[in-house]
């Protein structure tokens, strides 16, 4: 048993590994010339000869990034407790965050750029509409799927409107609310890379974008594997949090595990 466990745990490094290890054969063995795709190693050697230059831009994409999640995470849970306490106002809105999702950021950011000049701010709308749908969207489920049983109870003991939903309805969505904030917080390094295009003095965006012009693939791979592994520590780190923060829904996972 503990060695399944293992084995489960490190599966995955174990897969990347060997992908890279195939990559790195299939350009060495059909000598792909390093400007088309260059080899893993190739890519690590170059992040680590220009390591002092990509912290300095992975700075600022790290900062750019916590404070759009934890705007667009605020406006996402506001949005769905307003949705759930009035659902009059729900029907309404509802459909317009659907749709506000269908608005590509890639044709948005230009325009931003364009009403808000090349500041802080337009930035932070690109990541803010990235992060807030999927918190929202989850917390409102999570609200809407609280037990008719304990609901019922707590209006029987008495509770208004305002405790049931303090006490109750809100602690029974947090793993909801967590599941997107997961999905949130890897948005939100994607949000951060793509306000960094529309003329950011620093960032990994501004990184990849100078690699980019200037045919250095080997650079604008370094670059993809700083966000991807970016988008995977913001990921843990919720992760980790939700394991402290939701730890009595873990044991009624274990109990009802221990019961099947």
């Amino acid at each position: 048993m503990k060695k399944r466990s293992l084995w489960k745990k490190g599966a995955p490094f174990f897969l990347l590994l060997s992908l890279l290890i195939l990559w790195e054969l299939i350009v060495r063995i059909f000598k792909v010339e390093t400007w088309l795709l260059p080899a893993p190693s190739a890519i690590f050697k170059e992040g680590a000869a220009d390591s002092s230059r990509i912290m300095e831009q992975l700075a600022s994409t790290v900062e750019l990034s916590l404070l759009g999640l934890m705007i667009g995470s605020a406006i996402g849970l506001l949005l769905a407790a307003s949705l759930h306490l009035f659902p009059a106002v729900k029907d309404a809105v509802y459909p317009l965050l659907i749709l506000s999702q269908n608005v590509p950021i890639i044709v948005l950011a230009p325009l931003l750029v364009i009403w808000f000049g090349f500041g802080l701010l337009p930035k932070l709308i690109v990541i803010t509409l990235v992060c807030f749908f999927p918190v929202a969207v989850a917390a409102l489920d999570g609200l809407r799927q609280t037990p008719y049983e304990l609901k019922h109870y707590f209006e029987m003991m008495g509770a208004s409107k305002r405790q049931l939903f303090w006490k109750l309805e809100l602690p029974h969505s947090f793993p909801f609310v967590f599941s997107g904030l997961k999905i949130a917080a890897t948005y939100s390094v994607m949000g951060a890379v793509i306000s960094e295009w529309l003329g950011a003095k620093q960032g990994i965006g501004v990184y990849m974008t100078m690699a980019s012009k200037s045919f250095r693939t080997d650079r604008v791979f370094v670059a993809i594997f700083i966000v991807m592994a970016l988008s995977l520590l913001f990921f843990l780190c919720i992760s980790l949090l939700e394991k402290y923060t939701v730890s009595w829904k873990r044991r009624e996972d274990q109990e009802r595990d221990a019961r099947h």
